[in-house]
Formats: C-alpha cells, sequence, structure tokens
C-alpha cells in the first residue's frame, strides 16, 4: 500500500509540476498552442486523457502485480526467499555475483601492502558492458567516416561551416548595401569600389561634367568649391535626388544605393586633378570639418600662458 501511495503522489508531482515546465518553455510554443484551431485542442486533450488513462493503468497494474507476490509469498515461504527482478537485474548487470568476505581468501593475490592484500575481482558487468559498446561504436564510427563516407569529416563540417558563414556574410552585405542613404553613406575607398564608380560615371556623366571631371554643362568637380557641399553625404545626395531646376536628373530610380555610393566615392577622388579645361569654380569652398575629441582639455586645463 505504501507503493501505491508513493507512486500516486509521483504523478501527481509530475502533472502539478507541468505549469512551472510550461513557464519555463520557450513563448513561441505557447503562442503555436494559443493558435490551434478547436478540433487540434480537442484531438490533444483527448489523446492527454488517453495517456493519462494508459498511465493509472499501469499503475495499478504494478500495484496489483506487487500485492499478488506478497500472497503468493505469504503462502509459499520459499517464494519468499527466491531473490525479486531487481535484485536479479543488479547481480547480472550491475555488481556480478560478488563472493562473500568468507570466500575473499580465494581471491588474495600474492601482493600485500603494509598488511593490504590485492583481491582478484572480476570486472562489473556494467564496466565490460560498456566497454563492448566502445568497441561496437569505434567500429561503426570507423565504417561511417574512414570506409563508406557516410558521416562528414571535421574538414568536411569546416568547409561547410565556412561556406554557410559566407552565405550570411553575403546575406549581410546586401542587406547592409540596401539601406544606404544619405544619412549613413560612407566613402568606399576600395579599388572595385572605385572601379565601379569610375565605369558608372563614365556611362552617365560624362555628358554634363566632362570624362576628366572638368565641367561642362555642369560644375566643376575637380576644385574644393561645391554648390550643394563636398561632403560624402552632400554628392550622394545630389546623384540620388538629382537638381532638376539646374536639370540634374535624380538617379535613385536608375542606380542602385550600392551604385550611388561607388560613383560618389569616385566623384571625390577627381578633386585635386587637373583637367584639360577646367570650368570656372561655383559655389562655396567646402573645407572638411575635424570633429574635436569628446575629452579634449581646454587651455585653461592645459595650463596655457599668453606671452
Amino acid at each position: 500500500m505504501k507503493m501505491f501511495r508513493s507512486l500516486m503522489l509521483l504523478v501527481a508531482g509530475l502533472f502539478t509540476g507541468i505549469p512551472a515546465f510550461a513557464q519555463e518553455s520557450e513563448i513561441s510554443f505557447v503562442k503555436e498552442f494559443a493558435s490551434m484551431s478547436s478540433s487540434e485542442t480537442t484531438l490533444l486533450i483527448v489523446m492527454g486523457v488517453i495517456l493519462l488513462v494508459i498511465v493509472i493503468l499501469m499503475i495499478l497494474l504494478i500495484y496489483l502485480v506487487t500485492f499478488l507476490k506478497q500472497v503468493l509469498q505469504l503462502d509459499n515461504p520459499a517464494l519468499a526467499a527466491e531473490p525479486s527482478w531487481w535484485e536479479q537485474f543488479n547481480e547480472r548487470y550491475v555488481t556480478g555475483k560478488v563472493k562473500p568476505i568468507e570466500e575473499e581468501k580465494n581471491l588474495m593475490l600474492d601482493h600485500s601492502y603494509d598488511g593490504i592484500v590485492e583481491l582478484d575481482n572480476f570486472m562489473p558487468p556494467w564496466l565490460k558492458y560498456l566497454f563492448y559498446v566502445t568497441i561496437v561504436f569505434g567500429v561503426v564510427y570507423v565504417l561511417n567516416y574512414s570506409v563508406f563516407g557516410i558521416g562528414k569529416t571535421q574538414i568536411e563540417e569546416y568547409e561547410q561551416e565556412l561556406y554557410v558563414a559566407q552565405l550570411e556574410a553575403e546575406a549581410r552585405q546586401a542587406l547592409a548595401v540596401s539601406v544606404i542613404d544619405e544619412t549613413n553613406v560612407q566613402f568606399d575607398a576600395t579599388g572595385p569600389s572605385l572601379k565601379a564608380g569610375q565605369t558608372i560615371y563614365e556611362n552617365n556623366c560624362v555628358a554634363c561634367h566632362a570624362i576628366d571631371g572638368g565641367g561642362g554643362v555642369g560644375p566643376n568637380l575637380t576644385d574644393e568649391y561645391w554648390i550643394h557641399g563636398g561632403s560624402i553625404e552632400d554628392v550622394f545626395k545630389v546623384v540620388k535626388y538629382g537638381v532638376i531646376e539646374k536639370g540634374m536628373i535624380p538617379w535613385q530610380d536608375q542606380l542602385s544605393p550600392e551604385e550611388m555610393q561607388q560613383v560618389s566615392s569616385y566623384i571625390l577622388t577627381l578633386v585635386g586633378t587637373t583637367p584639360a579645361n577646367p570650368k570656372a569654380p561655383q559655389g562655396d569652398k567646402y573645407e572638411q570639418k575635424i570633429e574635436e575629441p569628446i575629452d579634449a582639455l581646454t587651455e585653461d586645463e592645459l595650463g596655457v600662458e599668453e606671452v
């Protein structure tokens, strides 16, 4: 009866622990459960009830078998002396048949250290079976990786991870390129980018700004004077939205954000070069702003004195 009560308490503890487990589970699982239809929820409840009935029947069966064994042991004392199934399992697979202390003299070796005698005990069954499992695992491992080539070697797994990382990097780069605008554009001085920008410039901009940037219909791009600002953000903005009143068309529908960044970066590389027929400067002289460090010390803090 005590065993039956213990089993019932165990089952009750498992079912009462389900809400706590659900709180620690992932939110996605709870959302999926909530999004199930009424028929799916009903089927899940029915399956849960069936499972609960099976568990209760198993507990009752174990209790009845235990009770029947106790009755048979009362009627047959010889049966009570037989070892239980757990004792048989423990002897066969865990501890083995250990000899009593009276028979240890048959296991003694000639090794004696300060009165401590070494015994020649057998290997425990669980350790022996574990050793057999390692042999089988080793054979399967060699056949899987070295003979049939089904499993992936460490080098193959490393190469696959590199390939996946490359795809993820390309996806991140494509995402970063697609969100380039006048607020986050940066000057790209890499060779491939400038080469692509030069090609875009030669195909679309030379009619107004000349092949060497000296200007024509459009302003000179090689001097330090700019009508709409000379930073990479300003140039990108002009390329993107254009200046309709001056005849500069917007290129945002014809060029991708990356291409507009490339051609804007190439245009800035023309500053300081010497064109064949430069157009007169237009606009204001652009001087690149140098940001002061936030933690810069003032003259008073440095102790500078006027001479």
